[in-house]
């Protein structure tokens, strides 16, 4: 008996030693990790900073693309024409999804099921396939060519999946109650879910945007393949279906050529800092955005 309860007390005083072992680990772990990201980002964006700010020169900001200037004005403006292009086909059909299948479809159902699991293995497949499949549909099958319309259009489809589970999540983690709260004050479903669910979960749903702006800015691949790479402004006063149907360049796509031809390689550094400071300024905004959005549903 002696022997037996000194094992057990051995035992139990062992156990908690090998937990706060694991723990720590597992703690130091996650630090260095984030440690290692951190670093990794910082050291990129130390690299980009250091090679392009002194290459950030008046004539790289010209209003005409030349051979002598490779002005990345022109993909500026491609970049923010696409992105704004591809999200205002994606946002709504994306959002309007997600509330179908959380407020209007049966939970649990097969076909709730069978969406998420498409939706998830449509976020997995390679950018250039989106490409391939924008340039079959798009650029030959509707005649649209290299154009502004094909590569929004292909973007849409690129990150429609990424705003539809995002915004699904968002909807899932609204409080039952507050359903329940407009119901019983005798609104309907679709004003409920209009005053009541999408303004807490607009946050989350933001977030998706941003992800989905993110991917949109930095895509280069399937853009290749059905916007083209030619450095002008869209002309919106001309013919051409107000310009839907100009071929044009994002800054990422600028970047690639301008490091393929290996002729511009400090302007390519200089295009790299901008394109950084676009798409951090973006994020802060909705980040900004995220927060009043955050107070007044708390208010």
């Amino acid at each position: 008996m002696g022997s037996r309860s000194r094992s057990a007390a051995s035992h139990s005083s062992v156990a908690p030693l090998r937990r706060r072992a694991s723990s720590l680990l597992l703690r130091g772990l996650a630090y260095a990790g984030a440690a290692v990201t951190v670093l990794t980002l910082g050291s990129l964006v130390v690299f980009v900073l250091v090679n392009g700010v002194p290459h950030l020169t008046p004539s790289l900001f010209s209003g005409e693309y030349t051979a002598q200037n490779v002005s990345l004005v022109p993909a500026l403006a491609g970049s923010l024409l696409m992105a704004g292009a591809a999200l205002l086909l994606a946002v709504p059909v994306g959002v309007g999804a997600a509330v179908y299948l959380v407020e209007y479809a049966r939970r649990g159902s097969r076909f709730v099921a069978f969406v998420r699991v498409t939706a998830e293995t449509l976020q997995g497949i390679p950018s250039i396939i989106y490409g391939l499949f924008g340039m079959l549909l798009f650029v030959s099958a509707l005649g649209w060519g290299l154009s502004l319309a094909s590569g929004a259009c292909t973007l849409a489809l690129m990150v429609l999946p990424v705003i539809m589970r995002t915004a699904e999540e968002a909807l899932l983690a609204v409080p039952d109650a507050y359903r329940q709260g407009g119901f019983g004050l005798g609104a309907g479903r679709l004003r409920t879910v209009a005053r009541c669910v999408l303004p807490s979960a607009a946050p989350g749903i933001l977030a998706g945007v941003v992800l989905a702006l993110g991917r949109c800015l930095g895509e280069v691949a399937a853009l290749l393949f059905t916007a083209g790479t030619v450095a002008q402004i869209p002309d919106f006063g001309g013919s051409g279906a107000l310009g839907l149907l100009d071929s044009c360049r994002t800054l990422a796509v600028h970047l690639y050529v301008l490091v393929g031809e290996g002729l511009h390689l400090d302007e390519a550094y200089a295009t790299a800092v901008v394109l950084l400071a676009l798409v951090a300024g973006l994020n802060a905004l909705a980040s900004a955005a995220a927060k009043k959005m955050r107070k007044g549903s708390a208010l």
